[in-house]
């Protein structure tokens, strides 16, 4: 009962049996296809429905949780990392747990420990078996779901080489054949490194501010759809900034201000259809608001003020052009449709017990949504099918909403010339914004 190999068989069986026993199977369905009257399924509407609640009373309970991902090779898995639970001194300061969404078990599918709280963490996107982890020490940290170990099986020193304070943000970025781990820090380092070898970065860029040569504390940090070069941050003195890894003049290119507080996250526009929009992303604050942003303008292009309490995360659609969702520290999740609404939300629901939502990710087929609070909870849920789909009109009105947006700006800022010449914009293309059509 002690060999490795016994070990291994219970390991794989329990999980096996675990997943069998919590299988919510309704043993009562009618195959005539007759529906009780009082059945009412409003999931193919606007409504947003908790599908379930992870949470574990010993792993996360008290602990916050502080980033997500989806894994690509098995889409049903979540990865969720958390910060120190205080009241409980001898557990582990960092936990990353993988949720199973697919099956009904009420356990993590693999827990992983770590000795410092874990900032955030993500799939290894071309390694399966591989997460990683960033920490408040400024360690990554690899864990590899192959091996016994609830600890990582590599970790990156505590040096100057590497990063120094808090790591918020982690990216896998490349092809299959070359793709490296870009990290940020408050140290306004950014680091690339290889996944096979985390004792010193291949490469480190200091992101300052050129105007007044200081470190920029680097909060967030997001990729453009298909890009690896060029990427944005958001930073705790309320400004974005715009960067590049490999140009003859990397670290940052261009700052964005507006914001009235420190940026809690930012979101790349993600959805792919008739038109791109590589230049969108969006930004959140402490400052109650979310902001739109084009990379070609330096001022926002539309401010979201419905919210009255810090707005902790945003999330494009991934197949929605003009669909976003939110979270903030009452307990709000709020999903917008720009095309729909840009004074209220489409879909809101208030979490029970209010606690303060951290994270909201959509899953990969934009059906579903992970929130993560305060307290070490995720709740999943689905969106129905008339809020989360695009229809087919869906990007040539958002073209339609980006010229507003630019058109109340230039009314508002006293601009004489609201439209360039005939000549000068394509008619399939937005004059304002770079709505890129996919040939």
């Amino acid at each position: 009962m002690r060999t490795e190999n016994f070990k291994n068989f219970i390991d794989r069986s329990s999980r096996i049996i675990e997943r069998a026993l919590f299988q919510d199977l309704d043993i009562f369905i009618d195959y005539t296809g007759v529906k009780e009257e009082s059945e009412s399924d409003d999931r193919s509407g606007m409504s947003l429905t908790l599908n379930r609640c992870f949470s574990d009373d010993h792993w996360s309970k008290n602990r916050t949780v502080t980033a997500f991902d989806w894994s690509t090779q098995f889409p049903e898995l979540l990865c969720a990392s958390y910060n120190q639970n205080e009241e409980a001194p001898h557990q582990p300061d960092g936990i990353c747990l993988i949720w199973n969404t697919r099956f009904k078990k009420t356990t993590p599918e693999y827990v992983f420990h770590c000795q410092s709280p874990v900032t955030t963490a993500c799939f290894a996107k071309y390694h399966p078996n591989l997460v990683i982890g960033g920490t408040y020490s400024g360690q990554i940290v690899l864990w590899d779901n192959r091996s016994n170990k609830r600890t990582p099986v590599q970790r990156s020193p505590l040096s100057a080489i590497a990063h120094t304070h808090p790591v918020y943000s982690i990216c896998m970025v490349g092809s299959e054949n070359a793709h490296n781990l870009v990290t940020i820090s408050t140290d306004g380092k950014c680091c690339t490194w290889s996944v096979d070898m985390l004792s010193a970065p291949q490469d480190t860029i200091e992101l300052n501010q050129q105007k007044q040569s200081r470190t920029v504390a680097v909060t967030c940090m997001a990729f453009p759809n298909d890009e690896f070069n060029n990427f944005v941050v958001g930073s705790e003195d309320g400004i974005v900034y715009s960067a590049c890894r490999h140009d003859s003049k990397s670290g940052i290119v261009e700052s964005f201000e507006s914001h009235q507080g420190p940026i809690t996250a930012i979101s790349t526009h993600r959805s792919r259809g008739p038109a791109d929009f590589p230049d969108l992303f969006l930004t959140s604050s402490f400052d109650w608001t979310i902001k739109l942003w084009s990379l070609r303008k330096s001022q926002p292009l539309y401010s979201f003020e419905h919210n009255s309490d810090y707005v902790f995360d945003v999330s494009w659609s991934p197949i929605h052009p003009a669909l976003f969702a939110c979270v903030d520290g009452l307990g709000n999740l709020d999903i917008w449709n720009i095309n729909c609404d840009t004074e209220l939300p489409t879909a809101s629901t208030l979490i029970d017990g209010c606690p303060a939502l951290n994270r909201v990710s959509w899953t990969h087929s934009g059906q579903q949504l992970a929130v993560g609070d305060s307290v070490g909870k995720i709740w999943l849920y689905d969106a129905g099918e008339q809020l989360a789909n695009p229809k087919a009109d869906d990007w040539s009105k958002l073209m339609e909403t980006l010229e507003e947006f630019q058109s109340n700006q230039s009314y508002m800022s006293g601009d004489i010339m609201l439209s360039p010449q005939p000549s000068q914009a394509s008619p399939h293309q937005s004059p304002y914004l770079s709505a890129t059509p996919v040939r």
